[in-house]
């Protein structure tokens, strides 16, 4: 019998119990990039820009509020995480950069015996408009894994939109997008951020195509302007679902289920195990280690009402029902990765690859459409 223990995580405990619960708490309760009806959005710009934009700030300028952390060592702090995580930024961007090369399509044509000549014509589009997700948390990779394929393909104009939660732009985000190439970056987010890059305003020229993954808002309004534009295609809530046998590490899975589940507090995490002993071994690591992470909140919410830890009968049986979820993205932690799945947007195999950081695209089909649509290993 197939069984499923679904996750007891309830967050307020773990938000009350934390060590890190008083200094993660908000000092300000202002509105997340609200903006009132005259006003106009903030462009950023990274490269070229059309001169009836005026730029408040540069890309290299640009940096968070100013807030107090309780020691003088928070700017230093600070600092040295941007640094680092900039550093990260560019290795990641060659890596992306590098995949993206392969699949560059030429164009192509033959000429039949009566001299008619047939073929395909392979043509950058001119203009394309990048959402990028910020309301919650912050996503630099989503700037570099959709504007670097853009830049490979030999896109003309790349213009970026973000929301920035209480007027603070996150200065990996801005890094990001210089790093990529990205040409203009205005702040300004949600199903308005769609409108705008569809019908175009005085500020924001009209794109060709957007792309980028964003909330349930962000997915109707991309939807709604299909026709006026083209669209990559309509995300759902990130998933995960992980295989594992009694090979696999039980922390790496958890942490692994986690890196999907901090997404968002409808994202889907599941396991599916043959052994019960790893099935337990997983639950023990998720109560130990979701205590210390900074988005435990989501994470909890997230795996309380759709992560489960399933004990399957045989790994063959966890491949026929990872092949009906169709999930997002699929990790196989098992000592043979060579099992027959056929749907699935990432597929990662261990040890090599973790969920957090092999991706190599960030946005991927959810909800079972995978199913549908050809998968990427």
């Amino acid at each position: 019998m197939t069984e499923v223990r679904r996750l007891d995580t309830r967050a307020a405990d773990f938000e009350r119990n934390s060590p890190r619960s008083r200094a993660s708490r908000p000092r300000s309760t202002r509105p997340s990039s609200a903006r009132s009806p005259g006003s106009s959005p903030t462009c950023i710009c990274a490269a070229t820009r059309p001169s009836s934009t005026t730029p408040t700030a540069s890309i290299a300028s640009t940096s968070p509020s100013s807030r107090s952390c309780g020691s003088r060592r928070g700017p230093r702090r600070r600092a040295r995480q941007a640094a680092g995580g900039a550093k990260g930024a560019l290795a990641a961007a060659e890596r992306i950069r590098l995949f993206h090369q392969h699949q560059l399509q030429a164009s192509w044509s033959y000429v039949e015996e009566d001299g008619t000549r047939l073929g395909q014509q392979v043509t950058p589009l001119e203009r394309v408009g990048l959402y990028v997700p910020g309301g919650k948390a912050a996503y630099p990779s989503s700037v570099l894994m959709n504007a670097l394929p853009a830049k490979v393909a030999g896109v003309g104009e790349l213009i970026m939109v973000v929301p920035t939660p209480g007027g603070e732009r996150n200065p990996l985000v801005l890094a990001a997008a210089h790093i990529a190439g990205v040409d203009q970056v205005f702040t300004i987010g949600g199903a308005q951020a769609v409108g705008a890059l569809a019908y175009g305003t005085q500020s924001i020229r009209q794109v060709d195509k957007i792309v980028g993954p964003g909330n349930a808002y962000v997915a109707a309004a991309k939807r709604r302007v299909f026709g006026v534009v083209g669209i990559d295609m309509i995300a759902g809530p990130s998933e995960i679902l992980v295989i594992a046998d009694d090979s696999a590490n039980p922390d790496w899975v958890a942490m692994d289920l986690f890196s999907q589940a901090e997404h968002d507090e409808a994202a889907q995490a599941i396991l599916l195990s043959p052994s019960a002993a790893m099935i337990e071994a997983v639950a023990a690591s998720i109560a130990r280690l979701l205590p210390t992470m900074p988005r435990r909140a989501t994470i909890a919410a997230s795996l309380g009402s759709r992560g489960a830890l399933i004990l399957v009968r045989d790994l063959v049986e966890a491949c026929a029902i990872a092949n009906t979820i169709a999930p997002e993205h699929m990790e196989l932690a098992v000592a043979d990765p060579e099992l027959h799945l056929r749907s699935a947007g990432r597929l990662l195999r261990r040890p090599q690859s973790r969920a957090a950081h092999g991706a190599q695209r960030a946005l991927l089909l959810a909800a079972g459409r995978l199913r549908f649509r050809s998968a990427a290993a």
